[in-house]
């Protein structure tokens, strides 16, 4: 078998997923009530977290991609390498196997109308270290990404700094860095850690940084994530929180030392802003071809509308389109649009990964520029470019 030379290495967390499918009609009040049975129907089981997700969806894009992530040597573990086997059995060959650890799991529960909820067991994840790191093969690699550092024990501990440590080793060997997040738990270790403080010392090493709306407004505003939660219903909090938040915060991460900011904005698509051409520069192994027309950008682009089955793993697939996109050497409005188009075809599946398609097919969809799901923000200071299907923010460096 060839040896696999990667572009990109995906390490983080992996777990596998079990998602019961749960009919129409069910409401989010009748779950988890004491004595009371709910009927759902066959389960899908599959891989997960970001290792998976993101990294198989690569591959499928056509990314050459290696795995970082740890299992332990049980059933579970056994299903998931399998699993990622019959996608490609070099997929499964960097995997980390553990002894005397469980594999993580997530039971998923998608219940429709409702986003998604998650029962999570972390597992063999809890003891990812630095050291886990494979610097000989990262080396060769032009991106690393790293994904969910919240639900990770030894990742998250002395208040960020092996997360730092970790970035920074990695962006030494000159290679891009991207970094994903996942949302803390409120009452578990993860929810008490001072987030501002670990992303000062984390995000100077972080080329592209890609958290969800939700995950960043916990982190960086708490008590305004905690207002949202009081008034918020089903709807989920997006809808109560306008441009100029948004816009705040990618500015601050930022400040903080980034090279750019993708913000997951679930149905509302996908927000984008960059630095400066002096920080574009940095970015590792020439990933940003043209830092001139990547610098100091502001774009949204809206999710297509789409018969969505599931949106396990939307935001990962996402991530792996636009990752996919800077490699291929996209401009930022295309890079967005595909992105987007990605996180459609992962939605078309019950699963994470099995929608997604090869990269050419995305592009058939990005070029016949199907309809747009609008925006439940008005972005009252930014301009609707029909030809290109993104908005443009009013700190673009067109606009200024």
């Amino acid at each position: 078998m060839t040896p696999n030379i990667p572009e990109v290495v995906v390490a983080g967390l992996v777990c596998l997923d079990v998602i019961p499918s749960i009919q129409e009609g069910k409401l989010l009040k009748q779950f988890f009530l004491p004595g009371k049975l709910i009927e759902v129907g066959a389960a899908t089981i599959a891989t997960g977290g970001a290792v998976a997700n993101t990294g198989v969806a690569l591959h499928r894009l056509g990314i050459s991609t290696s795995l970082m992530g740890k299992v332990g040597n049980d059933e579970f573990g056994r299903i998931l390498l399998d699993s990622l086997k019959r996608v490609d059995p070099r997929l499964a060959e960097t995997m980390i196997v553990e002894e005397g650890q469980h594999t993580s799991y997530s039971i998923v529960l998608s219940i429709p109308g409702v986003d998604r909820i998650f029962l999570h067991c972390p597992g063999a994840n809890d003891t990812f270290a630095v050291e886990d790191i494979k610097t000989e093969q990262v080396e060769r690699a032009k991106l690393f990404h790293f994904g969910y550092p919240p639900q990770m024990k030894r990742i998250r501990e002395r208040e960020g700094h092996n997360l730092a440590q970790l970035m920074e080793r990695v962006k030494g060997l000159g290679v891009a860095t991207s970094l994903d997040m996942a949302m803390p738990d409120p009452d578990a270790e993860s929810g008490s850690i001072d987030w501002v403080g670990v992303l000062r010392k984390t995000l100077p090493h972080v080329d592209i940084f890609l958290p969800s709306l939700e995950e960043i407004l916990f982190m960086l505003k708490r008590p305004f994530y905690d207002e949202l939660q009081l008034r918020t219903g089903q709807d989920g909090m997006l809808s109560l929180v306008g441009e100029e938040v948004i816009g705040e915060l990618a500015e601050e991460l930022l400040g903080m030392g980034c090279g750019m900011v993708v913000i997951k904005l679930g149905e509302s698509g996908l927000y984008l802003q960059t630095g400066s051409k002096k920080r574009l520069l940095e970015i590792g192994a020439g990933l940003i071809g043209d830092v001139e027309s990547w610098s100091e950008r502001q774009l949204w682009a809206p999710c297509f509308e789409t018969n969505v089955k599931g949106t396990t793993g939307a935001g990962d697939c996402t991530i792996a389109g636009f990752l996919a996109g800077l490699l291929k050497g996209l401009s930022p409005k295309s890079a967005m649009n595909h992105a987007v188009a990605v996180g459609a075809f992962c939605v078309e599946a019950i699963d994470a990964t099995s929608g997604v398609v090869p990269w050419e097919q995305v592009s058939v969809r990005v070029r016949e520029r199907g309809d747009r799901l609008p925006l439940r923000q008005a972005p009252a200071c930014w301009e609707w470019q029909e030809a290109a299907t993104v908005w443009i923010g009013p700190k673009d460096r067109s606009r200024v």
